[in-house]
């Protein structure tokens, strides 16, 4: 079995795309060597539907929160697995959820998948200054075999933003918005970059 490349998120944008994005994200997407907590506060929303999906999803640990709060503490550790990608643990309040983001196997862009099988094949690119991963399609992974789920069936396309703020902040967007039923999940907040602290003014 061939080796699994590892997630190289410069390459897949382009070097025109990724010299647009600022140096401090630079840094936090490149290729990790050492872990790196970030923390901050985050706003939750979901729609009924939304809240279905999230707990359909939850014995397959799908991580998305069925929660509505605002201000949330939470914190999101980023650690390399080993095997060319990262692990990103997110702590939203007393819920943790988990997932790890490595180069697609089958093709061009990103694979995110939880322990449970459930992934996204993603496009990543830069959007005004900003880092983009832009959902194509869901599946669900069992050893070697993926699935490709319904798009009818989905929680909608999913978009990531990162967007530095300077200072050593960032604001971090997640919206999943379905064809039929509209915005099913926002979450949004800001955070800080210990390895790039606030400076005061």
């Amino acid at each position: 079995m061939p080796a699994q490349a590892a997630l190289d998120l410069p390459a897949l944008m382009g070097a025109e795309a990724w010299a647009r994005l600022p140096a401090a994200v630079q840094r936090r997407f490149g290729r990790h060597a050492e872990p790196v907590c970030y923390a901050g506060r985050m706003d939750l929303h979901c729609s009924r539907l939304g809240r279905v999906l999230a707990w359909l999803a939850w014995p397959l640990r799908g991580p998305l929160t069925p929660d509505c709060a605002r201000d949330l503490p939470a914190e999101v550790a980023v650690t390399p697995d080993g095997l060319g990608g990262v692990i990103w643990s997110r702590r939203l309040g007393r819920r943790v959820v988990q997932s790890v983001k490595r180069a697609h196997p089958a093709g061009p862009g990103v694979l995110e998948r939880t322990r449970g099988g459930l992934a996204m094949a993603l496009d990543v690119l830069e959007d005004d200054g900003a880092l983009v991963f832009r959902s194509r399609h869901y599946l669900w992974c069992l050893g070697p075999v993926r699935l490709r789920l319904p798009d009818l069936l989905s929680p909608g396309q999913c978009r990531v933003e990162h967007r530095d703020l300077g200072g050593g902040r960032f604001r971090f967007t997640l919206t999943m918005t379905h064809a039929r039923w509209g915005l099913t999940f926002q979450q949004t907040g800001v955070f800080i970059d210990p390895i790039d602290p606030v400076q005061e003014s």
